[in-house]
């Protein structure tokens, strides 16, 4: 095997399907079938749909992941695929067929969490991570902070969402306003006409008696109802509704606790490194914010497109596996819809 081996990513969580090829640190290619549009209709990923897109678009997605490449799938030296979290139908097509493909092709197989591989995926845009770092992770099913000591094999939880996900959030809020699915970047782009300080929507879980009992811990859901009962004011009273204010208020009730948490785990673990991923992590807010109140601190954010689900990230861990020869998977492991953080492979 080269010293730097070649991977190939498999991502099929959710509503999309991603293959990459990653050789060390350089991302050869990096192809994403997305399936959103076929849930828009829906207001939200449906699993079933998702499952079936995936099927239909995994052979001509790896085929044009290894042309832009430049190589064949029997080139590379291993395969890394996600085991989970993730939808259990989505995650079986992905799993299934890197199964396949490292059985015939007799090549090692690295069945990966989805959340270590968004920490993963920053060694593509600013080098080796520092060991150890603070990731904050920010999507449409996972809000969490990790201690990350080493993301091949020992990531720690600290705090993660009690209820809805910040992304889940948006898209809640984004179907109140008659925004579009997903929400997040509707959300992002109204709010720019908006005042984020208009309505004074709740910060969750940042009260003093949240402090030790939750100090790292999320929750989104009371801020959602929030808006629920300001937008039936609205309606009551017959005003018009500042939809622009209320985006911007919203989003910002959400970046303000996200930024202020992280900063504060940093501060905590005496760590001077904070990763951002997860699709949330597009925001243009919440990167703002984090530039403002960094306070010293080594911020890294990856470009937008690999914060969304992507191959990328999962071939990226699969390098860093590879580099530490670290045992394969079993080719008998299935997929596993509620992988801890902590089990960076399966």
């Amino acid at each position: 095997m080269r010293s730097e081996p070649l991977v190939l990513g498999i991502e099929t969580s959710c509503d999309e399907t991603g293959i990459a090829l990653v050789r060390g640190r350089t991302l050869l290619s990096d192809v994403v079938a997305s399936n959103v549009e076929e849930h828009v209709r829906f207001g939200g990923v449906v699993p079933e749909v998702a499952s079936r897109a995936h099927l239909e678009a995994f052979a001509p997605t790896l085929a044009r992941a290894c042309a832009e490449a430049g190589a064949r799938v029997t080139d590379v030296d291993a395969i890394a695929v996600t085991a989970g979290p993730g939808l259990a139908g989505a995650l079986l097509v992905g799993i299934s067929a890197a199964q396949g493909l490292a059985l015939a092709i007799d090549r090692p197989l690295y069945g990966v969490n989805h959340l270590a591989a968004h920490v993963a995926v920053d060694r593509l845009a600013h080098g080796e991570l520092p060991q150890p770092a603070i990731a904050l992770l920010v999507s449409g099913g996972h809000t969490s902070l990790l201690r990350v000591d080493d993301v091949t094999c020992d990531v720690e939880s600290l705090g993660a969402t009690l209820d809805d996900a910040a992304g889940e959030a948006f898209d809640k809020v984004a179907r109140l306003l008659g925004l579009s699915f997903p929400g997040g970047p509707a959300i992002d782009a109204l709010a720019r006409g908006g005042d984020p300080a208009a309505i004074d929507f709740p910060r969750g879980l940042t009260r003093p008696r949240d402090e030790v009992a939750h100090r790292h811990d999320f929750s989104f859901s009371g801020l959602k109802t929030a808006v629920v009962r300001w937008l039936e004011a609205c309606r009551r009273e017959g005003i018009d509704i500042p939809r622009a204010d209320v985006a911007a208020s919203f989003q910002e009730a959400v970046v303000d606790v996200l930024v202020r948490k992280a900063v504060r785990a940093c501060r905590d673990e005496g760590i001077d490194t904070l990763v951002v991923g997860g699709g949330v992590a597009a925001n243009s807010r919440l990167r703002m914010l984090l530039d403002e109140r960094a306070g010293g601190l080594d911020v890294r954010v990856p470009p937008s497109r690999l914060c969304t689900d992507n191959g990328a990230m999962v071939a990226s861990l699969g390098v860093a596996l590879v580099a530490r020869n670290a045992p394969p998977t079993s080719l008998g492991f299935g997929a596993d819809s509620s992988l801890p953080v902590e089990t960076v492979l399966t």
